[in-house]
């Protein structure tokens, strides 16, 4: 099916593209290499919007989000709005975009998968840890290079933190160095690194798994994902009690275990 720009409605560009779902799956591309998809204010609305038509879309169980780019996922923000002449309630009002786009992904009830194809740098990295999984392909690299120019990583810190144990987490922050998709790996970063010529099947085989899954009971499990995260102990095994509880009612449980038993696939409601 062909890309179309991230909302159906007037878009400023097609620095987004958006594929309805096929096979359950949706994908999200970024599509601005002439700046390396440099986080602008316009990328990141199409972003938003895609994610949001994503949430919307019923056939959509997973959703990808990849590059068009073949060495860089994104460059992240641009460094020039540091910089530039304008009035400092402007800078912060504008910073909302990431605050909201990462809360977005974060609480999609369907799944997400990110592509890490070439560079993840700086608020890109945030981006692709706000996703469930994110795949490498061999030749990715991760970093967070505004400690360089005389900024900090502020708007992505608290995602490394909830993906990175802290003393690598204190290492990517205060060093600015960039690592490669192997120490990406050991350091909790991504799932999986692949050879770059195999990283789309890889992709592929991982986003129609997901999109298999009950999408009632994937939504059930990745809130509850989402909010025990920061619970203390005892409150969380209580609220997760109370969803298994919830999860206990639908009829795609009841039709999980008995396709299990009649060793064939589940048909699923979604209710």
């Amino acid at each position: 099916m062909p890309s179309r720009t991230a909302s159906e409605g007037d878009l400023a560009s097609e620095k987004v593209l958006y594929e309805p779902a096929d096979a359950g799956v949706a994908t999200i591309t970024l599509n601005d290499p002439d700046t390396r998809n440099a986080l602008s204010p316009q990328l990141l609305d199409g972003l938003a919007a895609a994610f949001e038509r994503a949430r919307e879309e019923e056939q959509a169980r997973c959703v990808v989000l990849r590059s068009s780019h073949e060495r860089t996922f994104s460059s992240g923000a641009n460094l020039g709005g540091f910089g530039a002449d304008a009035p400092l309630v402007e800078k912060h009002f504008a910073s909302e975009r990431f605050v909201a786009l990462f809360k977005l992904i974060g609480a999609l009830p369907k799944p997400t998968i990110c592509v890490a194809r070439g560079h993840v740098l700086a608020g890109a990295l945030g981006i692709a840890l706000s996703c469930d999984l994110i795949l490498a392909g061999e030749h990715a690299s991760f970093g967070t290079p505004e400690i360089d120019v005389g900024a900090f990583p502020f708007m992505i810190m608290a995602l490394i933190y909830r993906n990175v144990p802290r003393k690598h987490a204190n290492e990517l922050l205060l060093l600015g160095e960039r690592w490669d998709a192997q120490r990406a790996l050991a350091a909790g970063i991504v799932n999986k690194v692949v050879p770059d010529a195999e990283l789309d099947a890889a992709v592929a085989q991982w986003a129609a798994k997901l999109a298999r899954s009950s999408p009632v009971i994937m939504r059930l499990g990745k809130e509850a994902m989402r909010r025990q995260l920061d619970m203390p102990l005892e409150d969380a095994l209580d609220y997760l009690r109370a969803q298994l509880s919830l999860a206990l009612s639908t009829e795609d449980i009841v039709e999980g275990v008995s396709a299990f038993f009649e060793k064939r696939e589940p048909v699923w409601k979604g209710r």
